[in-house]
């Protein structure tokens, strides 16, 4: 994956019922779900929906496929882990990374001034 490619695919996620629609799509799994189904889960008009999916789909994060006279819409796995692989590329600057405690994030609060 390229810049070009992560920065696409990070900015389709960057909207609250995109992330959600990915998320869920993520959840059902290869056999994915029809357009019908995922509006009644999110709770998104089917306008709004069409929309959503189009920017995940132009992203190449989703893909869609016609089984009957329904529209399918399934997580391209593929493309989320060259999206996890290009975010992580070069972690730790090619040291040993930190055990995972050390990433475990704190629960204390920022100050402010």
């Amino acid at each position: 994956m390229d810049s070009t490619a992560a920065i696409a695919a990070l900015g389709a996620l960057a909207q609250e019922h995109r992330l959600a629609l990915f998320r869920l799509l993520v959840q059902a799994g290869p056999d994915g779900m029809a357009a019908g189904a995922i509006a009644e889960a999110l709770g998104v008009p089917n306008s709004s929906l069409s929309f959503h999916l189009a920017q995940l789909s132009r992203a190449g994060l989703i893909a869609q496929e016609r089984r009957h006279r329904s529209l399918i819409y399934s997580a391209d796995y593929a493309a989320m882990n060259a999206l996890v692989g290009y975010l992580m590329e070069n972690c730790c600057g090619g040291a040993a990374c930190a055990p995972d405690s050390a990433c475990t994030p704190t629960t204390e609060q920022r100050k402010t001034a």
